[in-house]
């Protein structure tokens, strides 16, 4: 009787214990590590896209149908072209999905030593330059060939390709993302795949970026807002983002009070019936 007193008294702390408490699931809270400015402005900390080996550009080189800089005429000037462009090289933009087909066998393609071949111009280093740098490149030597001001490039990846994979249980947010947008950040990647729900870990979010000299894997806590100071805040292309499980609710505890409940009062029957078995003996 003792002993069944003592899992009864137990059993409150357990479901204590094993709840989700409000701090493990809010954003934003309160840091005061947060670094503001002088006008009380959260500074914005987005690192520069740095081109690797194996990405695929879009290129556009947009000119006139006829004369100076034809060879790159691009379909964007033609009628309604705005919605399927052209361009140098075969390339041709790539439509809204992620993993498109169309772009991957029509874009440039950054090749094992780094370098994109443009039809027309040449090989051009890519590796380790941002997107405005090559592209600036690319108008510098058409300019030498041609009149400047006849034509312009355009230069782009697929928008921000980015992953979102979490582990043991299913979030329905993984997969493979795309965003058209020229910046994003990690609560941005996250409201519009539909948000995370309770059993992910918001203070072990890992993130594993791809540089051209290899893999960062760094940690950030969404819980806090600080976590807005930090580089790994700002989606890039080619970002994998890793939702990590809460313990507890590997074990079927925490994920909401009822299922915490049930699980439990499930718990508790199966060590009562297996002491009364054992009692008779």
């Amino acid at each position: 009787m003792m002993k069944k007193n003592v899992f009864l008294m137990l059993m409150p702390v357990l479901l204590f214990v094993s709840c989700v408490t409000t701090k493990e699931v809010r954003y934003n809270q309160p840091s005061e590590s947060l670094v503001i400015n002088e006008e009380g402005l959260v500074p914005y900390n987005i690192p520069v896209y740095r081109i690797t080996r194996n990405d695929m550009l879009n290129l556009n080189i947009v000119t006139t149908p006829k004369g100076d800089a034809a060879q790159f005429y691009s379909s964007l000037n033609a009628p309604g072209g705005a919605a399927s462009s052209g361009s140098s090289g075969g390339a041709q933009s790539a439509g809204g999905g992620g993993g498109n087909s169309n772009f991957y066998f029509n874009g440039l393609k950054v090749d094992s030593k780094g370098d994109i071949h443009v039809m027309g111009i040449g090989f051009v280093k890519a590796e380790g330059r941002t997107i405005e740098e090559v592209a600036e490149e690319i108008q510098n030597r058409v300019n030498e060939n041609f009149l400047v001001g006849k034509s312009e490039v355009r230069l782009n990846t697929d928008g921000i390709t980015y992953y979102i994979l979490g582990d043991v249980e299913g979030t329905g947010l993984t997969g493979e993302k795309v965003a058209h947008k020229n910046t994003m950040n990690l609560h941005e990647a996250l409201a519009i795949n539909g948000g995370l729900n309770r059993t992910v870990d918001r203070t072990n979010i890992e993130i594993h970026r791809k540089l051209p000299e290899g893999i960062k894997i760094a940690k950030i806590d969404i819980t806090r807002q600080d976590a807005m100071n930090s580089p790994y805040y700002w989606v890039q292309n080619g970002d994998e983002i890793f939702l990590n499980t809460r313990s507890k609710n590997l074990n079927g505890f925490g994920k909401d009070p009822i299922q915490t409940l049930s699980t439990g009062v499930s718990l508790l029957t199966t060590v009562m019936s297996i002491y009364l078995i054992f009692s008779k003996f």
